[in-house]
């Protein structure tokens, strides 16, 4: 009997991780992942991105003391606190917000670092071209909404009826009415920038924007109440009307950035 040489079989190999160099330059991974493994890409992202976010806090933990005075400035006195531990809640809220704001960037950049295997070289550009622009926007919208719609709100909300009302605000409400405005404008204020890279890379044209106008004008109200702390319209109206702005600003810079091969179709 003639014996055949027994081959081992070497057992599969695991997908290797995409590394950062290639993610930033090279083409698009066409390595096959399971779904465990997009997973557990994820879970390092966002591991990573927590990481940086408590150590955010931490640093901005130590000038919170100044933000907090400067925050207060427009109200003009000391705030009342109705707790034991209110004043300590508030004073790493603010810290919180802070620090949030000082890892955008690199929150943003492990949000491209999942994104990039699917993305070739001309995708990845624009997307390059956008971190700079969305962390740009994000601090001019914060700068927005302290500087014009935080003195407007907090002015009618002083006088209104004043003959009646006595504005003595407590510290809880008073600074979640201000971060939550901050943050979430700064939020908005990246949408021109998100709409316009979506739709140089053809995922989304101007056409569906402009046809769910009357949805996206309830979905900016309903935004627009979660935003505002307070229930009174002016307020609403306040954050309701840069959001509007902004979505007329994407419908047009998406028509700008929409590929014309696409517009054919």
């Amino acid at each position: 009997m003639s014996r055949h040489p027994v081959t081992k079989q070497s057992p599969p190999e695991e997908p290797k991780r995409y590394k950062t160099w290639t993610a930033l330059s090279g083409e698009a991974d066409e390595t096959p992942l399971s779904l465990l493994d997009h997973l557990n890409e994820l879970r390092i992202r966002l591991f990573r991105s927590i990481i940086a976010l408590v150590m955010g806090v931490l640093f901005s933990a130590v000038f919170t003391d100044e933000i907090l005075k400067y925050l207060i400035k427009p109200y003009g006195t000391e705030l009342q606190v109705l707790g034991p531990t209110e004043s300590v809640i508030i004073y790493f809220r603010v810290a919180l917000l802070a620090g949030g704001i000082m890892v955008i960037p690199y929150i943003t950049f492990q949000l491209f670092m999942f994104i990039a295997p699917g993305l070739n070289r001309k995708e990845k550009r624009w997307v390059y071209l956008s971190l700079p622009a969305t962390t740009a926007l994000f601090l001019i919208g914060v700068a927005f909404a302290w500087f014009i719609m935080v003195p407007a709100a907090l002015g009618f909300l002083q006088d209104f009826e004043a003959e009646i009302f006595r504005a003595e605000w407590t510290a809880e409400r008073y600074i979640a009415f201000l971060t939550s405005i901050l943050f979430w404008i700064g939020v908005a204020f990246e949408m021109p920038v998100v709409v316009f890279v979506l739709a140089r890379l053809g995922v989304l044209g101007p056409g569906p924007l402009i046809r769910n106008w009357r949805l996206a004008v309830v979905l900016i109200m309903i935004a627009a109440a979660l935003i505002t702390p307070t229930v009174d319209p002016f307020n609403m109206l306040l954050v309701t009307a840069p959001l509007i702005g902004l979505y007329l600003i994407s419908i047009l810079l998406a028509a700008v950035a929409y590929p014309r091969a696409l517009r054919r179709k």
